[in-house]
């Protein structure tokens, strides 16, 4: 069963789905135009459309607008003057002008937590009261449930590997690493950075992040992977308790998604903050001296990491 073609059915669709779209609206009108004031047009990712504002040249031309606001995030305004040449030319009986605004209509973003601690306690209800969506993972039943964040859009409890393909992940989401060890934040970070995620955050100090990311370097895992990792996260404001450290990462993701081409921020604590450090420029796998592709070399090394376990 389809669903209805509605402006703004489809509009509300594509933010809980995740998606992003360019919705067009004629702001003013004056004389004979293809159309009327306040028509709209929806232009989803993949190029369709919803809605009309009246065909023609116009349409295209606000079309290709619609495609670069999707991709910067920043509204558009539009003039047309559709004089009797210019309207015959594109094929419309008018002479009118009309000017359209196009706005960016972007997913609401999605926030999910790995880890269901004190921080991340304090990560959900801050995150959700600053507009996120909140999604809570952790492989404890006693930690991860309804009672403990009554907030959250979502709380998952088992095993990581098991979830991961239940998450709606997207190059709209926030990723916040913080469970009970070293171990558990490394099989997160390991299918993390294989996701287009716009911000990646885990807890620790820099010897723990250095040391978690020379591990998954060893197995395979391409360095350039890591270099958007907020490791420590958080801006640097001496924050202390639960509250305060989810106010410093939260400040963060919010500096992410007002402006998300801007480069680091002077107050970032993570360790690629001022690019690659040298402590996690190790040798690749032979695997990769080999030919093979990072992810062909970190499967390998999973396959390799089983069969000793199975021997075992």
């Amino acid at each position: 069963m389809s669903r209805p073609m509605d402006v703004y059915e489809e509009l509300v669709y594509l933010r809980r789905t995740g998606q992003k779209a360019a919705l067009a609206t004629i702001i003013e009108a004056a004389g004979s135009i293809p159309s009327f004031q306040s028509a709209k047009m929806l232009v989803r990712e993949d190029g369709s459309m919803v809605g009309t504002i009246g065909g023609g040249c116009t349409e295209a031309e606000v079309w290709n607008a619609a495609r670069e606001v999707m991709a910067t995030e920043k509204p558009k305004m539009l003039n047309f003057n559709l004089g009797q040449d210019a309207a015959y030319d594109q094929g419309l009986i008018c002479g009118g002008q009309l000017n359209v605004y196009i706005e960016p209509v972007l997913p609401i973003p999605s926030c999910f937590i790995f880890g269901a601690g004190h921080i991340s306690k304090s990560l959900s209800s801050i995150a959700s009261q600053a507009g996120f969506r909140t999604v809570v993972v952790d492989n404890r039943d006693n930690y991860a449930n309804r009672e403990r964040f009554p907030e959250a859009a979502e709380v998952f409890a088992g095993e990581y590997e098991e979830v991961f393909p239940k998450l709606a992940v997207n190059d709209s989401s926030y990723c916040i690493i913080v469970t009970r060890g070293h171990k558990d934040d490394m099989r997160i970070l390991r299918w993390v950075v294989t996701q287009p995620v716009r911000y990646l955050g885990m807890i620790g100090s820099k010897r723990k992040t250095i040391e978690v990311v020379k591990h998954l370097r060893r197995e395979g895992i391409p360095l350039e992977k890591f270099a958007k990792l907020h490791a420590p996260m958080g801006f640097e404001i001496g924050a202390v308790t639960p509250e305060e450290i989810a106010v410093s990462v939260v400040a963060e993701m919010i500096q992410r998604r007002r402006n998300p081409v801007a480069g680091w921020n002077p107050l970032s604590k993570s360790i690629f903050a001022e690019g690659i450090p040298k402590a996690v420029q190790i040798e690749p796998l032979a695997a990769e001296a080999h030919g093979e592709s990072g992810d062909e070399a970190a499967q390998a090394a999973a396959s390799r990491k089983a069969a000793s376990s199975s021997a075992e």
